[in-house]
C-alpha cells in the first residue's frame, strides 16, 4: 500500500509518500481501505519525535480515519461486513490506504454523513465527549470552559455543550478565533496578558467554571483553578502551552476541585470500545440528522501532508484539516456521499 512515512523526525518536510507493508488484521480486528483521515496535533507530535506511538501500533501516522471494510478476519465478533462504511479511532496508521482497526474502535457512518466529514469526527468528538462526560460529568446548566475553541477538539465540544445542555465559555488568543464556538451558543474570551480567570468569573456572576477543556497545559493551569468553580473539575487533554507549571494547590483544595489528565490513544482496547458504544449510541442519530458536525477548515490530498501539518502547526485553521486519499488502484467499490 502507499501511505505517509517520515525517515527522522523533523518538520513537515520529513513527510512523504512511500511504500510500505500492508497491514495484516488480526481476530478482533477489521481492515479497512481508507478514503479520508484527518490531522491532530498528536500527529505533528509524532512526526517531530515527541510522542512515539504505543507498543503494538502502526508507526504511520494518523489517529483516525473513514473508510469501506474490505475484510473481516475469521474469529471475530462484529455485526460490520464487507462494504460497510465505519469512522475509527486508531493508535496509529491512518495516513494509508489500509488500516487494521479493532473493531470496538469502529462507527458505522450515517448514510447522511460524507468521507470528509466522517473522518474528522473520531478523535476530536470522542476528546471533547471524555472531557465533558466521561471524566468531567457534565450536567445540563453546568458551565463548561474551552480552551483553544477553534481547534478540532474545541468545535466538537462547543456542539456537545450545546446539545447537553450546557452554557460553554471558549479561549483563543485572536479575537476571532474566540468566536469560532458561536454558532453553537458559546460565549468568547480572547486571552491576553490579564489572562482569562476574571473575565470567567464575571460572565458566571462568581460562579465560575464547572468543567475546564483544557488543551493548552502549564500555560494555563493556575487560571484554570482560579476560574473553577467548587467542586470544579479540570480535564487536561493536550500539552501545547508546557508540560511544567506552578499553581497553587491549596485554592483547588479549597474548592474540592479535580485535576485529571486523560489520552485515548493510551487507553486499553476495553476502555477505548467503551466509551466509543457509549458516544456512538448518544452521537451517532445526531450526527444523521445534522444536530453535530465536524467543522472541516480544509480538504487536502494524502500527498499535501506536509502542507496539512504546516496550516495546523500555524493554528490557521478553524476545526479539522482533512487529507483525502489518492486514487485507489482497482475497483473503488465505496458507497456513500463523497467528500
Amino acid at each position: 500500500m502507499k501511505a505517509i512515512t517520515f525517515d527522522a523526525p523533523g518538520g513537515p518536510q520529513v513527510l512523504h509518500l512511500a511504500d510500505a507493508p500492508d497491514p495484516i488484521a488480526a481476530p478482533g480486528e477489521v481492515l479497512v481501505r481508507v478514503h479520508a483521515t484527518a490531522v491532530n496535533r498528536a500527529d505533528l507530535m509524532q512526526r517531530a519525535g515527541h510522542y512515539p506511538p504505543p507498543p503494538g501500533a502502526s508507526a504511520i501516522i494518523g489517529l483516525e480515519c473513514a473508510g469501506e471494510v474490505v475484510h473481516v478476519p475469521a474469529g471475530t465478533h462484529t455485526d460490520l461486513a464487507i462494504g460497510d462504511r465505519v469512522m475509527c479511532l486508531l493508535s496509529g496508521g491512518g495516513y494509508a490506504e489500509l488500516a487494521a482497526v479493532p473493531v470496538g474502535q469502529a462507527m458505522r457512518v450515517p448514510d447522511t454523513v460524507d468521507w470528509c466529514q466522517a473522518a474528522a469526527i473520531p478523535e476530536v468528538f470522542l476528546t471533547a465527549w471524555v472531557a465533558l462526560v466521561t471524566l468531567g460529568q457534565g450536567s445540563p446548566g453546568d458551565v463548561a470552559l474551552v480552551h483553544s475553541i477553534a481547534s478540532g477538539v474545541g468545535t466538537a465540544a462547543a456542539q456537545l455543550c450545546a446539545a447537553l445542555g450546557m452554557r460553554c465559555i471558549g479561549t483563543s488568543r485572536s479575537v476571532d478565533r474566540a468566536q469560532a464556538g458561536a454558532p453553537w451558543g458559546a460565549e468568547g474570551i480572547a486571552v491576553g496578558d490579564d489572562g482569562f480567570a476574571t473575565a470567567v468569573r464575571e460572565m458566571t456572576d462568581g460562579h465560575g467554571a464547572d468543567i475546564v477543556v483544557d488543551l493548552v497545559g502549564a500555560r494555563y493551569l493556575a487560571e484554570n483553578i482560579a476560574c473553577l468553580a467548587r467542586l470544579g473539575r479540570i480535564v487536561l487533554t493536550g500539552l501545547v502551552g508546557g508540560r511544567r507549571g506552578e499553581a497553587d494547590l491549596g485554592a483547588l483544595l479549597a474548592l474540592q476541585g479535580r485535576l485529571i489528565g486523560t489520552t485515548l490513544r493510551g487507553r486499553t482496547l476495553e476502555e477505548k470500545a467503551e466509551i466509543v458504544a457509549a458516544f456512538s449510541q448518544w452521537a451517532l442519530p445526531r450526527f444523521a440528522d445534522g444536530r453535530l458536525m465536524p467543522v472541516i477548515h480544509q480538504v487536502l490530498p494524502l500527498t499535501d501532508a506536509a502542507e496539512a501539518h504546516r496550516i495546523v502547526g500555524a493554528d490557521h485553521a478553524v476545526g479539522k484539516v482533512v487529507l483525502t486519499m489518492f486514487p485507489h488502484t482497482g475497483t473503488d467499490t465505496a458507497s456513500g456521499p463523497a467528500c
